[in-house]
């Protein structure tokens, strides 16, 4: 319930049933704007017996609307509860309580307790306490003001630490006797009334000037003298004008409590005092302070977050990297934490600076996800930077060394400034955690192009290795001889000699340890000698079929390497033997490898258990040098074809190439046979003797002449068109194979030919055919025309 008239506003802050009006004092505060004024407000209470004129005195002093009682209707209770109103044209903004009376008869017995309640509150809450009391109370020990004013020094006792309250005493209806004579004698009524007070222990001696400021003021009867009273209260009104400044009516204010607080402190105390406990105002104005700096602080923060440019700021970061983050954002909290410095500023000090400082740790930490986002972004940028810089600083030839530690330090340099930039005033937020990550993420990028880089070198140099070596040492060791694994080892030395110095002089640039050199270094020679190895290993696969090529190669061709034709006067044994002794030199080569400077036996062995036709003979019944898996003081790592391996290749290659031997025999004897074609002179002779009269015959029929001549040009032919000599050179047998193969082909062949010779028309004598030109053109000539004669004869 709330009354309102021009210029004043009130409200019933505590009914007759002790129940505080939550929601009328909210809306009361409101209506007078009393959120705004902060420290700058006084309150005022009224307190004296019932129907002693406190409502028209407020009134008539500050403008209000309190209910008043109608004379004419008797005396009786005007006023319940506590009453709440603000003082119309009084600055600063005063509020004032108008209390129910004491001693009335509507509570009766229940006088006393809500007396004293409403009097504790009275004195908790206001600057002053006004005592409204008759004149002629003064000086009768069974006035009606001695039992308020106990109530009100018992009620000072359950005050922990009360502040100095203003208790102005307004003596109403004052008679002749002058106010000089009445404020002692009242003085020493109230004194006797606080000496007679039971007092705590800490409060025996303490005298009453240290609870109270005494004031007293008297007023000329209402009913009677309405000027004079109007005049007087006026007078009055002037002392609370301005009654909070320094020498003021109000007196202390240490222990005030905000206007926005006030209708939270109020409840409170009012909730202590109904449940008759002792009311610590101290620990009231703490608690006070710590409701509504926290009420404040949650709505600030409840603002902060439905903050527009805040919201824009957010979702700016998460977009992307954001320029001015530090500035913009510092911004918006420094007008947020102003605004709850505005609104808390009159709290008490400790609990609106720990409010504060929660309210600033939950902005932060609000804020701390965008933060780092910034720098997930700032990171995430000088990364990209670093990668894109260096490669390219790569590509146009910059050292690997030289162009990681110039932009490194750029792009780290830039982080700290970007960061700097981001960095918001109200929090120590450290980086370095992000600029480690940073570091980390960049070195494990230049290690990472480092090893590519570095596997790309070493892969460039192996592959010239790879070709410098693998090709020519193939040639070399297919032409195996003495001097095959010297040049070998020289080409070797000199290549790898060659690439570990181009080698060794690129990693300088790369600024690895020398441990690591040394190991890539070493790791390339093993490679070179890897490749050499790998290739006799290869070369030793294919032995045999070396060793073949060679036996062929010597076996087939002379000392000009023209081919051998097999006439019968070649020694075939000393060739065979030359051929076998050149495919066990490359047997001997092949065995082992060679690239140090050790020597060995191993072509002496092979000779004898091999080729030496004695020594065979001879290991039928001694050891075989061969019969083992390992040559002697030869390391297995150097073992290429072992003792076993070279005899087993050995007897295939005998075995594959004995043929060969055997068609260059067969071709000797073959060439020897064609040489001797016609028969022995004593078969000659026996065929003149039997064949006499077969050749008498034969001269005395000259037709027998003929078919013999024509018989001996078919077999001429034959023998011509079938090559018999050519064809018996590589043996008997497969020369009459090939003959009879090429026998009917041949024959149809002649008799072809002879067909179509046949049946070509003669060629007719030049001689001849000139006159029957003649002739025939004569004829013409005689059937043609006269005209035609002189053109025949012209031409």
């Amino acid at each position: 319930m709330m009354d309102k008239s021009e210029g004043s506003c009130s409200v019933q802050l505590i009914d007759g049933d002790g129940i505080y009006n939550v929601s009328g004092i909210d809306h009361f505060i409101k209506e007078v704007k009393l959120g705004e004024c902060g420290l700058s407000y006084a309150v005022v209470s009224i307190m004296g017996p019932q129907s002693s004129g406190k409502s028209t005195l407020l009134n008539n002093l500050f403008g209000t609307n309190f209910m008043e009682m109608d004379a004419f209707k008797g005396r009786s209770q005007t006023t319940k509860g506590i009453w709440l109103a603000r003082c119309a044209g009084i600055e600063p903004c005063t509020l004032v309580m108008d209390l129910e009376g004491t001693d009335g008869r509507e509570r009766g017995e229940d006088d006393t307790a809500f007396e004293k309640q409403s009097a504790l509150f009275a004195l908790a809450i206001s600057d002053i306490v006004l005592i409204n009391m008759w004149c002629h109370d003064i000086g009768r020990e069974q006035a009606a003001n001695k039992p308020l004013l106990k109530t009100v020094f018992q009620v000072m006792m359950r005050l922990f630490s009360p502040r100095k309250t203003t208790m102005l005493f307004v003596i109403r209806d004052k008679t002749r006797t002058p106010l000089e004579n009445l404020e002692p004698v009242l003085r020493e009524d109230i004194q006797k009334i606080w000496d007679s007070v039971p007092k705590p222990e800490a409060h025996k001696e303490t005298p009453m000037s240290d609870f109270f400021n005494v004031e007293v003021v008297a007023l000329s009867s209402y009913e009677e003298k309405e000027e004079q009273f109007k005049e007087q209260v006026a007078s009055l009104r002037q002392r609370f004008m301005h009654s909070i400044a320094p020498g003021g009516l109000a007196g202390d204010r240490r222990g005030v409590i905000p206007a926005s607080g006030f209708a939270f402190s109020a409840d409170q105390i009012w909730r202590v005092i109904k449940e008759n406990k002792d009311l610590d105002l101290p620990a009231h104005k703490v608690m006070v302070a710590t409701v509504r700096c926290e009420e404040i602080s949650n709505e600030k923060f409840a603002h902060f977050i439905t903050n527009e440019d805040w919201r824009k700021l957010d979702e700016e970061v998460q977009a992307g990297p954001v320029s001015g983050f530090g500035k913009r954002l510092t911004s918006i909290l420094s007008s947020c934490l102003s605004e709850y410095d505005g609104e808390a500023t009159f709290f008490d000090e400790g609990v609106r600076s720990s409010k504060r400082h929660q309210l600033e740790e939950k902005l932060l930490q609000l804020v701390n996800p965008a933060f780092q986002d910034v720098l997930g972004h700032i990171r995430w940028g000088m990364l990209e930077k670093f990668k894109a810089s260096f490669d390219k600083a790569l590509e146009i030839g910059e050292g690997f060394s030289s162009a990681s530690t110039t932009w490194l330090k750029a792009c780290m340099d830039q982080f700290d400034e970007e960061c700097a930039g981001a960095i918001i005033e109200q929090a120590n937020w450290d980086t370095t955690k992000v600029r480690d990550k940073l570091v980390r993420d960049i070195e494990s990028h230049i290690s990472s192009v480092r090893t590519s880089k570095l596997s790309e070198l070493t892969s460039q140099y192996e592959s010239k290795l790879h070709q410098a070596l693998s090709e020519p040492v193939e040639a070399l060791l297919e032409g195996a001889s003495d001097q095959t694994w010297t040049t070998v080892k020289k080409l070797h030395q000199r290549e790898t000699e060659s690439a570990v110095s181009g080698f060794s002089s690129a990693l300088a640039c790369f600024d690895i340890e020398e441990e690591t050199r040394d190991k890539m270094v070493k790791s390339l020679q093993e490679y070179s000698r890897g490749v050499i190895e790998s290739k006799a290993k290869e070369e030793a696969g294919r032995v045999l079929m070396r060793m073949k090529d060679r036996f062929a190669t010597i076996f087939s061709n002379d000392a000009d390497s023209m081919p051998r034709v097999w006439t019968g006067k070649e020694d075939l044994r000393a060739i065979t033997k030359a051929a076998r002794s050149a495919s066990l030199k490359l047997l001997s080569v092949m065995a082992v490898m060679r690239l140090g400077d050790e020597t060995d036996n191993i072509e002496k062995t092979l000779t004898v258990a091999l080729l030496d036709s004695t020594t065979s003979k001879k290991s039928i019944t001694t050891s075989d040098p061969l019969a083992s898996s390992t040559w002697d003081e030869i390391p297995s790592s150097r073992t290429l074809i072992t003792p076993v391996q070279c005899k087993s290749i050995w007897r295939h290659f005998k075995t594959e190439t004995e043929y060969t031997v055997t068609q260059a025999i067969s071709a000797q004897e073959a060439n020897k046979r064609g040489s001797n074609w016609l028969p022995p002179p004593w078969a000659i002779f026996a065929l003149i003797i039997l064949g006499f009269n077969e050749f008498m015959t034969l001269l005395r029929n000259p037709l027998y002449l003929g078919f013999l001549f024509v018989g001996f040009l078919l077999l001429k032919a034959l023998w011509t068109q079938l090559d018999i000599p050519g064809e018996f050179r590589n043996g008997a047998l497969p020369g009459l194979i090939s003959i009879s193969a090429k026998f009917v082909p041949t024959i149809m062949n002649l008799v072809k030919n002879l067909a179509e010779q046949g049946e070509a028309p003669p060629a007719a004598n030049p001689e001849n055919r000139r006159p029957s030109n003649n002739i025939s053109s004569n004829a013409s000539s005689s059937d043609n025309p006269p005209e035609h004669k002189s053109v025949s004869k012209t031409d």
